[in-house]
């Protein structure tokens, strides 16, 4: 009974609402009766896909593709269309792609690969990982570490990906589809290295990943990238000594030194470079390293003035300064600062500001014992500098020579960064002689035609743009300004140092700035593709 009560009729055992007349047979047992709502015999319902079952409304459709996935939605203007033109670096296409949203990012058609499964996302990330590793510590900017990893990403179909770059941590996020979750790896930066060569084989390497008409399996860019790891330095240990000593002497000639100056700068810098690699054999920070390294140029100097030698010694002392004043991680710094990387900039500043203290203790010492001793150190020296343009314009371009192969650069960059370093100083030279403009407002200016002149020859090679830059700010770096400020402070006139180092740190922030400022002129006005580009390249905030 409680059975039959419990029974729910269903839909087919339901009774229709017409009830035949007296003596009028229905066709088929009642158990064939059904509702009004019910399809005429012979129409049955269209038969269900195979495979398709019934699922949640959040259930990805059958017919969804995580690698040729739609946008999110579509803006009211329209998706603007790509086309990735291969005269165009790889940097500019990847940064521009990079600074729009993900959901507004076109996905141009991928090119077809050799296994249709494609490799696996952990692998992917991790080669993607390691190529930021190396453009990193290699002193890359973070924006351009970004738009690699951007690229190496890209290149095996995974366009959903996020990288992001601070000054010891890179990370990258990839996620397939709004609906799946997310895969996130990192990698931390330990040690920091300066080979420019390296750096530029990396680049190749990136440029050849994100070139559509080269395929490259995973593998193959393992192997690559383990080649560029166990490269050896192209310059051996004996050629950076001697060109460090060679940097020091043509910093020396800059300022006012004649050849026994030259001498004297070039000896005591190749000291103070193997006693920096001895301490860094020991496993001191660079701290001390800097430390120790400046302590012979200006132990020289101070002896050859109590010796009563009649020669320059603040040229000495000045020449050995310019070998250890940290350029490359301030233009650098500056730069990440300019683009939008606060982090990362602060980071690399705070690196630059100690090695900066670093040189200012080991001098401070040495020349606190030379006021002691009674040597006879004049600050007031750096106003009588003499202006010699033939002298000049030859100590900077060997300058700049000797600073790219303590960079480690391939000797194929070395003649355009030196004939670059000659054209700084001489656009300093003028502006700043002949023109009475203030150092810094020279500076500023010479360091933009360095910045401006590196990125069009960068683009020209597509490279990076630092093999370019870098050694040719090295005759503008601000040598004689640290110098007489740290003087003043050591002979009590603490007010007279500070503002000298004060100048000193003027004229750095003004390389910094020129150098990224004619980099950005010269991408202002190189063609870059459609308006919609042009608006996705906005960094941060802005109009």
């Amino acid at each position: 009974m409680m059975e039959a009560e419990d029974h729910k009729p269903q839909s087919d055992e339901a009774r229709m609402a017409f009830t035949p007349p007296a003596g009028v047979e229905v066709e088929g047992s009642e158990s064939e009766i059904t509702s009004e709502f019910a399809l005429p015999r012979g129409l049955g319902p269209s038969p269900a896909p195979p495979g398709e079952t019934e699922g949640s409304a959040f259930s990805t459709p059958s017919t969804y593709s995580a690698q040729h996935a739609p946008a999110a939605f579509t803006p009211a203007a329209g998706v603007p269309v790509v086309s990735l033109t291969k005269d165009v670096p790889w940097q500019d296409r990847m940064r521009t792609m990079l600074r729009m949203p993900v959901a507004e990012r076109p996905a141009p058609e991928p090119p077809p690969k050799a296994d249709e499964g494609g490799p696996a996302v952990p692998r992917v990330l991790d080669l993607t990982l390691r190529i930021g590793e190396l453009l990193l510590a290699g002193g890359e900017g973070a924006e351009d570490v970004e738009a690699a990893m951007f690229a190496v990403c890209r290149s095996y179909g995974l366009d959903r990906c996020e990288p992001n770059v601070t000054f010891t941590l890179l990370s990258i996020s990839y996620q397939p589809s709004l609906v799946d979750d997310p895969v996130t790896a990192s990698r931390t930066v330990r040690r920091r290295a300066t080979d420019y060569t390296r750096l530029a084989a990396v680049y190749q390497l990136v440029d050849d990943l994100s070139d559509p008409e080269t395929h490259f399996t995973l593998e193959e860019a393992y192997r690559r990238l383990a080649e560029i790891r166990r490269n050896r330095h192209p310059y051996p240990t004996w050629v950076l000594t001697g060109a460090s000593g060679l940097l020091a002497g043509a910093a020396s000639v800059l300022v006012g030194g004649d050849v026994v100056v030259f001498l004297a700068a070039m000896l005591g810098a190749m000291l103070g470079d193997r006693l920096a690699w001895l301490c860094a054999g020991r496993g001191l920070p660079e701290f001390y390293q800097f430390t120790v390294a400046a302590m012979p140029p200006a132990a020289i100097g101070v002896a050859l003035t109590v010796a009563h030698v009649d020669v320059k010694a603040s040229a000495v002392i000045t020449g050995g300064l310019f070998a250890l004043l940290p350029g490359r991680a301030l233009v650098a710094g500056v730069q990440d600062g300019l683009t939008g990387f606060y982090i990362t900039a602060s980071a690399r500043l705070l690196e630059v500001v100690y090695l900066f203290v670093g040189i200012v203790v080991g001098v401070l010492v040495v020349l606190y014992f030379g006021v002691y001793l009674g040597a006879k150190l004049n600050p007031d020296a750096a106003v009588t500098i003499a202006n010699r343009p033939g002298w000049q314009i030859a100590a900077s371009m060997l300058l700049s020579l000797t600073f790219a192969v303590l960079l480690q650069q391939e000797r194929s960059t070395v003649l355009w960064v030196t004939l670059n370093g000659g054209v700084a100083w001489c656009v300093y030279g003028a502006l700043h002689y002949p023109g009475g403009l203030s150092p810094v407002a020279s500076t500023a200016v010479a360091a933009g035609l360095v910045g401006l002149f590196g990125q069009l020859l960068s683009r020209y090679r597509f490279a990076s743009a630092l093999p370019y830059t870098t050694a040719a700010i090295g005759p503008l770096l601000p040598g004689s300004s640290t110098y007489f400020g740290l003087l003043s402070i050591a002979q009590n006139d603490v007010d007279k140092g500070l503002v000298s180092l004060a100048t000193a740190a003027s004229l750095a922030m003004a390389i910094a700035i020129g150098v990224n400022l004619g980099s950005e002129i010269s991408r202002l006005f190189l063609r870059i593709g459609s308006a919609d580009k042009r608006r996705a390249a906005k960094r941060t905030r802005g109009f």
